[in-house]
């Protein structure tokens, strides 16, 4: 074993630590159940991508988002149209807020994006995995239940500190989650009725 001899939680000492597994890192990485828990891409994130600056997540989403955008529309070649919110024709209650929708030849949204400018262990777990986090599970499905005409959602994951890998596309078809996305309409539609009746009961 070699001994280092530098003051714990000095600059030093947190630069030695980049990219290495230690004891409070070990418990992010290992599962019980198998499979890789988010410590693993933290430390390959601390090996590849630039250091984080102080900047608030959500502001930083918001400020990249167009970039991210921009970058898929120099990509594939695809006009993407901004809009604020999209209401299900099943239910005016069902509704979800894309990051931009794709319209086809007949002038039909088939195609939708939705940007993730995540941490750049979260973003390099989604590139090297190459499927949407289940974290964003629902709100994949909601973009197949509000439109109806949706054929392809692509997911557009987006950050420049991961200097290597700073784009990436997880195309998600209709054909591969119908089965889920008629679940969950169903779901959807039971609960407003529940909730309807709730309130409706309350109110007298």
């Amino acid at each position: 074993m070699q001994v280092i001899d530098v003051e714990q939680r000095s600059e030093e000492w947190l630069e030695l630590r980049k990219g290495k597994i230690a004891g409070t890192t070990l418990g992010e990485i290992y599962s019980k159940r198998g499979g890789r828990k988010l410590g693993f891409y933290q430390v390959i994130a601390e090996r590849l991508a630039l250091d984080p600056d102080e900047e608030n997540r959500m502001d930083r989403g918001i400020r990249l988002e167009e970039e991210a955008r921009e970058e898929f529309e120099k990509r594939t070649k695809k006009k993407v149209t901004e809009v604020g919110l999209c209401v299900s024709d099943i239910s005016s209650d069902i509704i979800n807020s894309p990051d931009g929708l794709i319209k086809n030849s007949k002038g039909k949204y088939t195609e939708a994006i939705e940007i993730k400018c995540l941490s750049p262990a979260r973003h390099l777990q989604a590139v090297i995995e190459n499927k949407v986090p289940v974290e964003f599970e629902s709100q994949k499905i909601q973009y197949f239940v509000v439109n109806e005409a949706l054929k392809t959602l692509y997911f557009v994951f987006y950050d420049p500190r991961v200097v290597t890998r700073p784009y990436h596309i997880i195309p998600v078809h209709r054909k591969d989650v119908e089965a889920t996305v008629e679940f969950f309409k169903g779901f959807q539609i039971g609960t407003l009725e529940e909730i309807n009746r709730i309130v409706e009961e309350l109110s007298f």
